[in-house]
């Protein structure tokens, strides 16, 4: 099991007032994201559990890709994978974001 850890800086907080999110499952060789509504505004951490090691660059260059596209300011995100490709990642954090964007 590889744990990875990115944390960025945002310029603003993500829209909405949603304390928290889950999307995916893990059991399906995809993966399962929580987002939590708990660092300050500007603040994204993400967290990763993957048995898939090695793809360390891989993970950076897609939590990258969403910190830019979603400016997801204030958000702890945690995520279990279970093998998923790097499209469906992206599509599950975006997916995320979106639901926090939600009214609460």
């Amino acid at each position: 099991m590889e744990n990875l850890t990115f944390r960025h800086t945002t310029k603003t907080p993500l829209p909405g007032a949603k304390p928290l999110a889950i999307i995916g499952v893990v059991a399906s060789g995809n993966l399962e994201v929580l987002l939590e509504r708990v660092l300050p505004a500007t603040e994204c951490t993400v967290e990763i559990a993957t048995p898939i090691a090695g793809y360390a660059d891989v993970w950076e260059a897609v939590v990258t890709d969403f910190v830019a596209r979603a400016a997801p300011g204030g958000l702890r995100i945690s995520i279990n994978d279970g093998g998923a490709r790097p499209d469906t990642v992206s599509l599950r954090l975006l997916q995320g974001a979106r639901l926090m964007e939600d009214a609460a």
